[in-house]
């Protein structure tokens, strides 16, 4: 059974920053390519950051150049580091294997907000 546990979300001014954490277990993780997703209310969950088994990361246009998704292998760790964020980055964040998607975690909230 793959167990998503997201961790390090809060609360951040507009231009400040934040990393988020998820744990992963149950599945082979290096093998496995990962994601970030959000779900801000009212709207569908969107991918905003993948990263391959090899270390490939690519972007939803509006996150690109703020935000830089990472892998620890050895920790079973995918990770999210946000800069410049923006009011409308507010919203609950997830991972996931996108090429199974597992039960989703808890996530975890960004608000960002003055």
């Amino acid at each position: 059974q793959v167990q998503l546990v997201e961790s390090g979300g809060g609360l951040a001014q507009p231009g400040g920053s934040l990393r988020l954490s998820c744990v992963v277990s149950g599945i082979s993780f290096s093998l496995n390519g990962m994601g970030w997703y959000r779900q801000a209310p009212g709207k569908q969950r969107e991918l905003v950051a993948r990263i391959s088994s090899g270390g490939f990361a690519n972007y939803t246009d509006s996150v690109k150049g703020r935000f830089t998704i990472s892998r620890d292998n050895a920790k079973n760790m995918v990770s999210l580091e946000m800069s410049s964020l923006k009011p409308e980055d507010t919203a609950v964040y997830y991972c996931n294997i996108p090429s199974i998607l597992a039960p989703w975690g808890q996530g975890t909230q960004v608000t960002v907000s003055s």
